[in-house]
C-alpha cells in the first residue's frame, strides 16, 4: 500500500512544483510557452490513454475475442459523458476565454479559472488510481512498473500546468503566494479521486477494464475540448505540434519502458 500511496502522490507533486514557479519567475508566460505546455500536456495525456488505459482494458476482456473492444468502447464513453456532464454543471473559466462555461455564477474569475484546471484534474486523478488498483488486483495484468510509468508521466505533465495556472493568476494581481496556493489546490482533487478510484475499483475487479477505458474517455475529453484549441489558437501553431509530439513519445517511452 505504500507504493500505491506514493504513486497517487506522485501527480499531485508535479502540480505543486509548477505552481512554485511564481515565485521564481517575474514575467507572465508567453503565447508561445504557453502552446509549448499545452502541446505538451497534451502528447502525454494522448499517449497515457492509449497504451496505459485502453490498451490494458482490451487485453483484459482478451477472453471476449472479437468483442473484447466492447468494454473499452462503453468504458470510454462514459468518461466522455462524465467530464461533458462537468463541464455543464461546474462553473469555470478556461485561460485566454472572455466567456465562462457552465451555470451562471457570482463566482470571482480567479476561482473560476482554478476550477477549469481543476475539472481536468479529475480524471488524470482517475487514471492513475485505476492503473495502482489493478496492480493491487492479480488478474488486472498491470506491472509495479507500468503503474510508475503512467504516474511519472501525469506528474510530468502536470509540472507545466501547475506553472500555467500559478503564473497568469499572478499576472492578474493575485499574490504569489496565493497564486501558488490556488495552483496547489487545482492538484489537490487528483490524489483525492485517484484514493477514490482505487478503492471502488477494488470492490468491483470484473469492472476494471470499464474502468480504465473511463478514465480514458474523461482525458480525451479535456485534450480536445481545452489542450488542443490552445496550443493550436492563433499564430505559431507549430510549437504546440512540436511539444504534443514530444509529450507523446516520451509517455510513450516511459510506458514501454518501465511497463
Amino acid at each position: 500500500m505504500k507504493s500505491v500511496a506514493i504513486g497517487l502522490l506522485i501527480p499531485f507533486l508535479g502540480t505543486a512544483l509548477g505552481s512554485a514557479c511564481v515565485f521564481f519567475m517575474r514575467k507572465a508566460l508567453s503565447q508561445s510557452v504557453q502552446k509549448a505546455l499545452s502541446g505538451f500536456a497534451a502528447g502525454v495525456m494522448v499517449a497515457a490513454s492509449i497504451w496505459s488505459l485502453l490498451d490494458p482494458a482490451m487485453e483484459q476482456a482478451a477472453a471476449m475475442g472479437r468483442w473484447a473492444f466492447l468494454p473499452a468502447f462503453a468504458g470510454f464513453w462514459l468518461g466522455i459523458g462524465f467530464l461533458l456532464v462537468l463541464d455543464h454543471v461546474i462553473p469555470h473559466l478556461h485561460r485566454n476565454a472572455s466567456k465562462a462555461e457552465g451555470p451562471k455564477s457570482k463566482l470571482a474569475r480567479t476561482t473560476m479559472m482554478v476550477l477549469a484546471v481543476t475539472l481536468h484534474n479529475i480524471p488524470e486523478g482517475m487514471a492513475v488510481g485505476v492503473v495502482y488498483a489493478g496492480l493491487l488486483s492479480s488478474s488486472a495484468r498491470i506491472t509495479a512498473g507500468g503503474a510508475l510509468a503512467l504516474a511519472l508521466g501525469i506528474a510530468i505533465q502536470n509540472f507545466p500546468e501547475g506553472a500555467i495556472i500559478s503564473m497568469p493568476l499572478h499576472a492578474e494581481g493575485v499574490q504569489r503566494s496565493k497564486a501558488f496556493g490556488y495552483g496547489v489546490l487545482s492538484g489537490a482533487v487528483e490524489p483525492v479521486f485517484g484514493l477514490l478510484t482505487v478503492l471502488a475499483a477494488g470492490l468491483i475487479v470484473p469492472a476494471m477494464p470499464y474502468l480504465l477505458s473511463f478514465a480514458a474517455g474523461a482525458m480525451l475529453y479535456v485534450v480536445v475540448e481545452e489542450l488542443i484549441p490552445d496550443m493550436a489558437a492563433g499564430q505559431h501553431s507549430h510549437v504546440g505540434v512540436l511539444l504534443f509530439s514530444v509529450g507523446f513519445s516520451l509517455m510513450m517511452a516511459l510506458d514501454v519502458a518501465l511497463g
